[in-house]
């Protein structure tokens, strides 16, 4: 078989599971509600013991009190990443915070907050 006919089929399949997989809804992004939350962080991080939740207004977004300080849950797609708040850099950004953790497996978040969550957010994210 000749490389540029495989190319075509390689790339066509490839092209046609990712068109598949988008219109059958499995690209769009996780909503969490506070049930929600506590099963994913549990699933993150099982040892912890949650104290409460907050749920974004869009839903991506969480902050999780624990009993070890507080922590980051948001949608990757349809999936979710959690991290601990413990060294990071919270940044304001047009859309809500962007907040950069000192760490290679997740350098960054951008969470989408209104006014009045940044406020709120504000106040729950700062150390005791």
């Amino acid at each position: 078989m000749p490389l540029e006919i495989l190319l075509v089929l390689v790339v066509g399949g490839i092209g046609g599971i990712a068109l598949l997989l988008h219109l059958s809804g499995r690209s769009q992004q996780v909503a969490l509600t506070p049930d929600s939350a506590r099963e994913q962080w549990e699933r993150h991080f099982p040892d912890d013991d949650i104290i409460d939740v907050t749920i974004s207004h869009d839903g991506h977004a969480a902050l999780v009190r624990t009993g070890t300080g507080n922590g980051l849950l948001w949608s990757f797609g349809a999936d979710t990443v959690a991290r601990h708040l413990l060294d990071y850099d919270l940044l304001d950004h047009p859309e809500g915070f962007e907040i950069l953790f000192h760490e290679f497996s997740a350098p960054r978040a951008l969470i989408h907050l209104d006014e009045f969550e940044r406020r709120h957010w504000r106040d729950l994210m700062e150390p005791a």
